[in-house]
């Protein structure tokens, strides 16, 4: 039986990824408060306008529906975080804050020697955009409004979002100002909030959102899935490949505590962030990053790494660049895995497959619209998720140091399993306390930087997000692979590599892509508390009581 969730207390975007949902467009607005006084007026007066998770009557996922209630889509959604800093200028007790997670307290600015970040440095090589720069003056981040906006026919956002945004105004000048809307993304400084899209495709009718990322691959798949999620009826099957690997090797959806406090965690722990319990039961916390990708770059390094493994392989070019944008992400660039179709020619039979199937599951799953809403009872479309690495311990078919292993290593870090040998599988134990739930889109900012907003979503920041970002994509001792770090995400020096492996029995080298430029650049983030909508009322009326 699933469990049932406080629906109503729940923030949407924790149970949502309102991109997949209708909601292509996002617009994310940075906040300063002056006073607490203020500042607790302006969380009372948007409160009754938070998105929460209650079902709307229209749904294009299984979510619960609380009791069989449901409310009217919206055209726009709108939800709120605070930073540490936030919660201390709205006037929280001292020994609830004190009692926050430190990493929290510390923010990510501080941490960015821990995450592999250059920092908010001004004279960096690559900067952080102007709003981080000062972060203890009068233009510290204090909360995040963020918006997701549906579109119209013709790729652009539907009117309501600059309603939305004006409606924002309106709120912070009810209260004095004394709340304030925070400039400076973008290099010029000058932008209001930070602007998010779907990358577009031409469609019949106009343009039609995808799930594309800005190097090419389609992304969203395999994102968790915990208990209370979805319904009975489809959490079972959104589990599979987004769940816990269980020791006989089926799947299941992972402890609610991993991504909502106050539940049980999969160490059957009560999470929780310190006291009273009600202040951070049903919220959560979130990393906010913005990531500048050097598209240029990856371009141009792909085209030569085919021509050396054109070379190297026998193998034509379209056939060597495809083969090695794979082999470096985990995927295919529709989103099929290697643990699927490991080679050019078995991926090219696996498309055939499909065409030839014509199951309009399937060709949703395969679609640039999918976005991770493959429905896995069908074979084909299941296929996308449901794989394991276990059985490929070498890495022939999937290399062990590709950014999808290191994102989510499934089984593979399972010390107990022997290939072939259900009896000694300890499951995906050791990976199921490292989950995230991601969230955001693509961005382009005016000055043409583009990459993605990334927003990682878990109970805590340490133990999940910081130690996937420091462990699995900065190192490599845990994936054998020495020194390498994540060929997409990772820090680039001068002599990064990324090794394709080859099945001594095929008589091929193996591959060795050098001097790996840097493909992606911190911009700037945060770390935010998502509250529940108690939590929102007991900070409000100023009544935090930690006794």
């Amino acid at each position: 039986m699933a469990r049932a969730l406080d629906l109503a207390d729940i923030q949407g975007n924790i149970l949502r990824a309102y991109g997949r949902q209708g909601f292509p467009k996002a617009r994310y607005v940075f906040l300063h408060i002056k006073n607490p006084t203020d500042g607790r007026k302006f969380v009372d007066r948007i409160r009754p306008s938070i998105t929460t998770a209650v079902k709307w009557d229209e749904s294009r996922a299984h979510y619960p529906d609380g009791g069989g209630v449901v409310v009217p889509r919206p055209k726009v959604t709108i939800n709120i975080a605070f930073t540490f800093y936030g919660l201390y200028r709205l006037g929280l007790p001292t020994t609830t804050l004190r009692q926050l997670p430190s990493e929290f307290i510390e923010g990510m600015g501080l941490r960015a020697a821990i995450l592999g970040d250059r920092g908010p440095d001004p004279d960096a090589l690559w900067k952080w955009d102007p709003i981080w720069e000062d972060p203890q003056g009068e233009r510290q981040v204090h909360a995040l409004l963020a918006f997701n906006a549906a579109m119209n026919p013709d790729g652009t956002p539907v009117e309501d979002l600059e309603r939305a945004t004006q409606w924002l105004r309106d709120q912070c000048a009810a209260v004095d100002d004394g709340v304030v809307i925070l400039k400076g993304h973008g290099r010029d400084g000058e932008q209001e909030y930070q602007d998010a899209s779907a990358i577009m495709r031409e469609g019949e009718n106009g343009p039609v959102p995808t799930s594309k990322e800005p190097f090419g691959f389609t992304d969203g798949f395999g994102d968790p899935v915990f208990d209370g999620q979805y319904d009975a009826v489809m959490e079972p099957i959104r589990a599979i490949g987004g769940g816990a690997i269980t020791p006989q090797r089926t799947w299941r959806s992972l402890a609610t505590g991993e991504f909502l406090l106050g539940y049980p965690d999969e160490a059957q722990e009560l999470s929780g962030a310190g006291r009273p319990f009600d202040l951070t039961r049903n919220g959560t916390f979130m990393a906010y990053r913005k990531l500048g990708q050097d598209v240029t770059a990856f371009r141009d390094a792909m085209t030569r790494y085919a021509e050396s493994y054109a070379k190297v392989m026998g193998v034509p070019l379209d056939e060597a660049e495809e083969t090695v944008r794979a082999k470096i992400a985990g995927r295919w660039s529709d989103g099929v895995p290697l643990m699927a179709a490991p080679t050019y020619a078995e991926w090219q039979a696996f498309q055939a497959k499909v065409k030839e199937r014509g199951t309009r599951k399937a060709k949703v799953a395969l679609s640039e619209e999918a976005g991770g809403r493959q429905q896995q009872d069908d074979p084909i479309a299941k296929s996308l998720v449901d794989f394991m690495f276990g059985d490929d311990p070498e890495g022939l078919r999937c290399p062990l140091g590709a950014h999808l292993r290191r994102a989510n290593p499934r089984d593979m870090l399972d010390p107990t399993y022997k290939p072939g040998d259900k009896t000694s599988s300890n499951g995906s134990v050791l990976n199921n306390r490292r989950r995230i739930l991601r969230r955001g889109l693509p961005y382009q900012d005016p000055n043409g930087d583009e990459g993605i907003v990334f927003l990682a979503i878990c109970s805590s920041l340490f133990r999940q997000f910081e130690f996937v970002q420091q462990q699995w994509m900065n190192y490599g001792l845990d994936f054998n692979v020495a020194s390498d770090t994540c060929p997409l995400i990772g820090n680039h020096g001068e002599d990064s590599k990324f090794v394709i492996a080859a099945d001594p029995k095929s008589g091929q080298p193996p591959f060795f892509a050098d001097k790996l430029p840097q493909f992606v650049e911190m911009r700037g983030g945060e770390y935010f508390f998502i509250p529940s909508m108690t939590a929102l009322r007991l900070i409000a009326m100023g009544v935090v009581d930690p006794t």
